[in-house]
């Protein structure tokens, strides 16, 4: 049998609930669908639109770690160059840490491109859009920008 499967929300552990929460709206423009933050059970639901899309699990300590097993980075796709550009803006208002210098084409010549940033945790995040980035540079060549940060 043959199942059609889509993502449906994305979840992820986090240190501190609560700057994880205004990270995520401020940088990304998620609302808050729901949250749980007293006791020891802390979590909060983001989406758009009514629709979940994020959840985050005050679960954790320390940082991100590329050296384990586990998620590699969470993308994020919209329209055009001029949203990544305008999400790039409010990243660098809030100083956020990029991996390249500004919006980047995922390979040598390809359409497709964006920005790669961590967000308060260290967690590996990109923001993209599939079309417009021809020009831009490349910082892995030929090799997928997405990959190697």
């Amino acid at each position: 049998m043959s199942v059609a499967l889509a993502t449906g929300h994305i979840g992820l552990n986090v240190a501190d609930l609560e700057r994880s929460i205004e990270f995520y709206r401020r940088a990304l423009g998620f609302e808050q669908l729901t949250a749980s933050v007293d006791g020891e059970r802390r979590f909060a639901f983001l989406g758009r639109d009514g629709k979940l899309v994020l959840t985050l699990w005050e679960q954790s300590t320390g940082s991100f770690s590329t050296a384990t097993p586990g998620l590699h980075h969470l993308s994020f796709q919209v329209d055009s160059l001029e949203q990544v550009r305008a999400v790039e803006s409010t990243l660098r208002e809030l100083s956020v840490r990029f991996a390249h210098d500004g919006v980047v084409a995922h390979g040598e010549g390809a359409a497709s491109g964006g920005v790669f940033f961590t967000d308060p945790d260290g967690i590996r995040l990109e923001v993209y859009t599939l079309a417009g980035a021809e020009s831009l540079p490349a910082p892995s060549g030929s090799a997928p920008t997405c990959g190697f940060f």
